[in-house]
């Protein structure tokens, strides 16, 4: 499995309210995502930056997503390149499901 990382500068800062209302309006997009197991938006360095920690089967399903439309589409939402994080994530504790996935 891969985690990826992502995050947007922002060109104003925002508050936790206004990041909820932009993040509801693209979360359908990632709902039955082939080969997404999770997505979390984020908000970072006090809502001047913001992005999503996600968790692929894959790193191969995640960079299917991350195209050039897509980072397009973040500069036109989010008005800044969208920097992306990739980590190897080999187990992971779900205490939801109550197991330990490797």
């Amino acid at each position: 499995m891969i985690t990826s990382i992502t995050k947007f500068k922002l060109p104003n800062p925002i508050t936790q309210a206004e990041a909820k209302d932009i993040f509801l309006s693209t979360a359908p997009n990632y709902k039955d995502l082939p080969g997404l197991i999770r997505k979390c938006y984020v908000i970072f360095d006090e809502g001047d930056s913001v992005g999503g920690v996600y968790l692929w089967q894959s790193r191969k399903d995640a960079e299917a997503v991350y195209t050039e439309s897509w980072k397009e589409f973040v500069r036109e939402k989010y008005g800044s390149e969208p920097e992306i994080t990739y980590l190897e994530t080999p187990v992971i504790v779900d205490n939801i499901l109550k197991e330990i996935i490797s």
